[in-house]
Parts: structure tokens; C-alpha cells; sequence
């Protein structure tokens, strides 16, 4: 067989566990509650009309790679911290491609990057293309904070970034103003910037307040805040993201964002432009999945689990060692199997799959209809024996 040339940095991509595990769960018998693709909030019907019109009224060709500026506007409008929608706000093709410009546009090959874990995997995968070293620091349930002497011990001479998650995936976690002003003045003092995804904070509880990067003041010149509208109006289908980031940092992720892609699709910035105009709240952050948050936890700790109540986004995480002493992985792959049920195993986020053997997450951005099918799927399964925690 022909070999062929691959780039070294392609065996250091993150390989998706998902993936394998959805295989098995294929099939309208299972619930999925593994991934974070929506099924609440419901897509709103008028941005989905919008969108038709742009299509029908020739918006097909290409958008300036910067972004629709109407949509910019609107972006920047809803933001509680100002930003020019001219100089500081970029669309991107989905959050995903706003992480790898961010990461691409600032780390070179042999600089470090400091990550929180667990950890989206996705993190692992930008930093790999830049072809830069990830630093983990490990947090703990059932806070999900940082050791602040693990923390400082992690910078050093080679440190040009830090990836962020708040509300965080797969924990739940929401940054204090604490936690943002230690990880400003460590940026500071090594001359870093803060890579921040946001795309959760439109799910908050408990009255809580999404605190973004860039309501940080020694943060917003040094922040790239990356938000979507993927969760919040269930549309990771349009891969419809933004980029905020001060104007010398935009220069340079834009060169990297036209670079890779030239811009996100034209009628899709345009439907979301219109229905922003209409509606005048239309991007502002919807704290709308309460419901699910508590309903889920509620099942879960019914079935035996431990749950871990987030502060924001759409996950739960929960210790499985109450009902089981098996893997986190096989206890996934078996409630798929028997249960009918889908969860992701915690090994999925951590860089030692180890650590994660004891966790899974559970992504409640469902109808309560759906949650409610998992819930007495749950209650009626009887696991086999031997796998039953003596706990």
C-alpha cells in the first residue's frame, strides 16, 4: 500500500470518542443526551423565515470576509461591555473556526497554552494545529475550581495563551471576578492573551451573571471573546459564530480567518441580521433552559448518580461511583446498549483519560419531553449485578 505524506500535526488532533460511541447508540431507540447539539431552545420560526428570504432574494455570493456589518451591529449591541463592530467584531464559520484563527493568529509552534480541565476537547485540536504545547491545570468537583498555586506554577517564558470556557464545558463552571482578575494579572505579567469561549452564556442560573472576558478592564486589550449562536438559537447547523477581540489582535485574526475560510455563508449572516432588527432583544443572553437544568439533575440523581449542578451552560456532570464500579466509558457504552440512554464518559475530556473515569456528562439542551423518555428509561433498567456499586 502507498504511503503517503501526512503532517506530523495530524496524529496530534483530539480523536473524538463521541463519535465511536454515537455509532453504537445510531438508531431512533436511543436518547442522546452525549452531545450538545439542541433540541431546546427551539429554533426561532422567524429567523428560519428570514433566512428563506435571503435565499430567495439572491443573497448567494460572498459576504466581506469580516462579516456582515449589520450583524456586527447588532452583535456589539447586545454585548454589556462596548465594542466597535468595525475594528473588534468578526463572523466566523461557528465557534470552532473563531478557537483555531484565535489560537493560529497568536501561538507559533513550541509556545505553550494553558488549559482548564476537563476540558473541551476541540481545545487539544487548535492548539495541535498551531503546533504549540497544551498546559493543563486540573480542577475538582464539586466546585470545578482552580488551585491557584497549580495555576501560577503553569506559566512561564514560553506561555502565549490561555484558553478559556465560561460557562464552562463540560463543568458548568462560570469564572468570578476572583478567579478573572488572578488569570489577568498572570497574563500580564507574562505577556499573554486570554482566548475566551463564551458560547454558553446565554444559559446562566440561579440569578447569576455572566462575567466575559471582556468586562474584564486589564483583559480587554490582550481578550479574544468567541461567541456563537449555535446553542443559544439551536442553529449549530448555520455555523454561525463571532469574534471580538481589540482592533490589533482582530488585524491579525482576520488575516487568519480569511486565510482558512473567506467568510461565513452570506444569507445565513443576513437572516440573523434581519431578525436582530426586528426584534430588538433578539441577541441578548436567554437564560431559558432552567427547566431542563433541574429536571435532568433530578432523573440522574434518582437513577443513583451524583450530580454536580452547573452555574451555566448545558451539561451536567456526575460521579458514577454511587451506582457503579466500572469505567465511565463502559458504563456509557452499556446504558447505550441496554438502557437506551446516552451519556458521555468523562475520559472524553480529560488529556489523561484516567481522570475522567468516574464522571460522565449529560447535555439537558432537550425538551422536557426528551429528558422525561431518559428519565424512565432510567427507572426501569436493572443493571446486571456485577456492576453495581457496594458503596
Amino acid at each position: 500500500m502507498t504511503q503517503f505524506p501526512v503532517a506530523a500535526r495530524v496524529g496530534k488532533l483530539a480523536r473524538s470518542g463521541l463519535f465511536k460511541l454515537l455509532s453504537e447508540g445510531r438508531g431512533e431507540r436511543v436518547v442522546d443526551l452525549a452531545l450538545g447539539v439542541p433540541g431546546a431552545p427551539a429554533t426561532p420560526p422567524r429567523l428560519i423565515e428570514t433566512a428563506c428570504a435571503a435565499l430567495r432574494e439572491g443573497r448567494n455570493q460572498y459576504e466581506v470576509p469580516d462579516g456582515n456589518l449589520e450583524l456586527r451591529r447588532h452583535i456589539a449591541a447586545a454585548l454589556a461591555t462596548p465594542a466597535d463592530p468595525i475594528t473588534e467584531l468578526t463572523v466566523t464559520v461557528g465557534a470552532s473556526e473563531a478557537l483555531s484563527a484565535a489560537v493560529l493568529a497568536t501561538v507559533d509552534p513550541g509556545d505553550e497554552v494553558i488549559v482548564f480541565e476537563p476540558l473541551y476537547e476541540n481545545f487539544l485540536s487548535a492548539i495541535a494545529l498551531a503546533g504549540g504545547i497544551p498546559r493543563p491545570v486540573r480542577v475538582h468537583a464539586p466546585d470545578w475550581r482552580y488551585d491557584p498555586a497549580a495555576l501560577r506554577a503553569s506559566f512561564g517564558p514560553r506561555t502565549r495563551a490561555v484558553v478559556l470556557c465560561t460557562p464552562n464545558n463540560p463543568t458548568g463552571h462560570m469564572l468570578t471576578p476572583p478567579e478573572f482578575a488572578e488569570i489577568a494579572e498572570l497574563c500580564e505579567r507574562w505577556n499573554a492573551v486570554v482566548i475566551s469561549d463564551e458560547i454558553y452564556a446565554g444559559h446562566v442560573y440561579e440569578g447569576r451573571q455572566h462575567v466575559s472576558t471582556a468586562d474584564v478592564p486589564v483583559l480587554r486589550e490582550r481578550g479574544i471573546v468567541i461567541g456563537s449562536l449555535s446553542k443559544s438559537h439551536a442553529v449549530s447547523g448555520w455555523r454561525i459564530g463571532y469574534l471580538r477581540a481589540c482592533p490589533a489582535l482582530t488585524s491579525a485574526v482576520r488575516r487568519v480567518h480569511e486565510a482558512v475560510c473567506g467568510g461565513a455563508a452570506t444569507p445565513l449572516q443576513e437572516a440573523a441580521a434581519r431578525a436582530a432588527a426586528e426584534e430588538p432583544d433578539f441577541l441578548a443572553p436567554r437564560s431559558d433552559l432552567h427547566v431542563q437544568r433541574d429536571l435532568a439533575t433530578r432523573i440522574f440523581s434518582a437513577a443513583g448518580f451524583h450530580c454536580f449542578p452547573p452555574d451555566g451552560g448545558c451539561y451536567v456532570m456526575a460521579d458514577i461511583r454511587p451506582i457503579a464500579d466500572e469505567d465511565s466509558e463502559s458504563l456509557a457504552y452499556r446504558l447505550v446498549r441496554e438502557a437506551g440512554v446516552m451519556v458521555a464518559p468523562g475520559t472524553f475530556f480529560y488529556t489523561d483519560s484516567a481522570a475522567g473515569a468516574r464522571l460522565i456528562r449529560i447535555a439537558f439542551n432537550r425538551r422536557t419531553e426528551t429528558l422525561d423518555e431518559a428519565g424512565g428509561r432510567l427507572a426501569a433498567y436493572r443493571p446486571p449485578a456485577h456492576t453495581r456499586s457496594s458503596r
